[in-house]
C-alpha cells in the first residue's frame, strides 16, 4: 500500500475538570454547531456560553470521574486497528485528531506532513455522516489541503459513513444480543435507539443525510439481530430553542412509560465510544426519566470501543477505500451559506419559537456592544455611572 496512514475523527473531549470551559468553548465556536447571521458574534457567543455552562458541564463530568473517557479508548481503537491491519498484511499508521480537543485535527495533520505519507484515509468514528459532525471535521481539513501546498502532495480519500457496513451492524447485533440475555423475557423488551439529534433544519435546508442514515442503520441492525423484539428510535442531546429531530428521547421515554412498557434496552446508535452521553446523559439523566415514567428494567447496551468484529470492520473499511477511486471534499454535503437554523422569521407572541428566536438575537446585539463598552471604556452605561 505504500506510505499510507490512517487519519481517526473523533469529537474530543475534556480530560480534567478544568479542560470543561475551554473544551465547550471550542466546540460552540463551530459555525456547524451554531449557526449566527453574524460571524462576528461565533466567538463572543462562544465564550457567553461556556461561561454560563461550565458548571453545570463540570458537575456532568464529575458523575463520570472528572474527565471524558474519550481519547482513551480511541488511542485504543487505533492501537487495534493498526494491529488488525498488520495482522492482514498492512502496515499502515493510524493518527487521531480530534475537532475540539487534544489531540486536535491540525496536530495530526502536522505529524502527517512530517512523515511524509503519500496518501491518507480519513476515516470518522461517525458511523452516520451529519454536516455537525464528519462534515465540521471535513471542512477543516479541506481549508488545510486547500492552502497548504505542502498537504497538496499527500493523495486523500474519505470514508464519510459506513452505518451499513456488515462487521459493523454484526459487531452492533452482538452486543445488542448480549445485553437482551440477561432480561428474565428477553422477546418482550423494547430496544430503544437514542442517537444524538441535529437540527429540523440541517435535513431540511441543508440536504443533511444524517436523519435517513440513522433510521436505515436502525433497521438494518434489527435485521442483522433477528429479534422480534419491537424498537423505537429517538434522538437527544439538542441544544437551544430550535426544533431538532423527534421524538426527543425525555418525551419517547415517558410515552413508552404511559404504553406500560416494562423492560427497556437503549442502544447508543450514534456513538462508538462511551463518553458524557453515554455514560452520563443516557446512565444517569436517562434512566432517571424512564424510571420516573414506570419503566421498570433499564439497560443500556455498551459503546462498541474496541469490539474485534468492529474493529475488523473498519480494517476492512480502510482496506477497501484504498483500492477504490477517492472520494473527495467535495462530494460530501456542505452546509448552505448563511443557513437558517429556524423556521419561523417572523415575530409571534407568546412561548413560541420565534419569539426565543428573536429575543436571542436582541441579546446578542446587547452582549455585543456590552463587550464594546467594557473594551472602549466609552457608553451610555459610563454616563450614567453603572460602568
Amino acid at each position: 500500500m505504500g506510505r499510507v496512514g490512517v487519519l481517526l475523527l473523533n469529537l474530543g473531549g475534556p480530560e480534567k475538570i478544568e479542560d470543561v470551559r475551554p473544551f465547550l468553548y471550542n466546540l460552540f465556536s463551530d459555525p456547524e454547531i451554531i449557526r449566527l447571521p453574524w460571524q462576528g458574534l461565533q466567538k463572543p457567543l462562544a465564550w457567553l456560553i461556556s461561561t454560563l455552562r461550565a458548571k453545570k458541564s463540570q458537575a456532568n463530568y464529575l458523575q463520570i470521574g472528572g474527565g471524558s473517557p474519550l481519547l482513551q479508548i480511541t488511542e485504543a481503537q487505533a492501537e487495534a486497528l493498526t494491529a488488525k491491519l498488520s495482522e492482514l498484511g498492512q502496515n499502515v499508521k493510524v493518527y487521531i485528531g480530534m475537532r475540539y480537543w487534544h489531540p486536535f485535527t491540525e496536530e495530526a495533520i502536522a505529524q502527517i506532513e512530517k512523515d511524509r505519507l503519500e496518501k491518507v484515509v480519513i476515516l470518522p468514528l461517525y458511523p452516520q455522516f451529519s454536516i455537525s459532525t464528519s462534515g465540521s471535521s471535513f471542512r477543516v481539513l479541506e481549508e488545510m489541503w486547500k492552502t497548504d501546498p505542502h498537504l497538496q502532495q499527500i493523495k486523500y480519500t474519505l470514508i464519510p459513513s459506513w452505518y451499513d457496513a456488515p462487521g459493523y451492524l454484526e459487531a452492533m447485533a452482538d452486543l445488542i444480543t448480549q445485553e437482551l440475555n440477561q432480561f428474565e423475557h428477553p422477546e418482550q423488551v423494547r430496544i430503544f435507539f437514542s442517537a444524538h439529534g441535529v437540527p429540523v433544519s440541517y435535513v431540511e435546508e441543508a440536504g443533511d443525510p444524517y436523519q435517513k442514515e440513522i433510521e436505515e442503520c436502525t433497521r438494518l441492525i434489527m435485521q442483522t439481530l433477528k429479534r422480534p423484539n419491537q424498537y423505537t428510535l429517538a434522538y437527544q442531546s439538542r441544544v437551544g430553542p430550535v426544533e431538532w429531530l423527534k421524538p426527543y428521547t425525555e418525551d419517547a421515554l415517558q410515552e413508552l412509560g404511559e404504553q406500560q412498557v416494562k423492560d427497556l434496552l437503549v442502544v447508543p446508535i450514534s456513538f462508538v465510544s462511551e463518553h458524557i452521553e453515554t455514560l452520563q446523559e443516557i446512565d444517569i439523566e436517562y434512566r432517571e426519566v424512564a424510571e420516573e415514567a414506570g419503566i421498570e428494567n433499564f439497560r443500556r447496551v455498551p459503546a462498541l470501543n474496541t469490539h474485534p468484529r468492529f474493529i475488523e470492520s473498519l480494517a476492512q473499511l480502510v482496506i477497501d477505500s484504498v483500492d477504490s477511486s477517492p472520494r473527495t471534499f467535495a462530494q460530501v454535503t456542505h452546509p448552505k451559506e448563511n443557513m437558517k437554523m429556524y423556521p419561523q422569521e417572523r415575530w409571534q407572541w407568546g412561548m413560541t419559537t420565534a419569539a426565543e428566536v428573536w429575543n436571542g438575537r436582541l441579546a446578542m446585539l446587547g452582549f455585543l456592544a456590552l463587550l464594546i463598552e467594557l473594551i472602549s471604556g466609552n457608553g451610555p452605561l459610563h454616563l450614567v455611572g453603572l460602568l
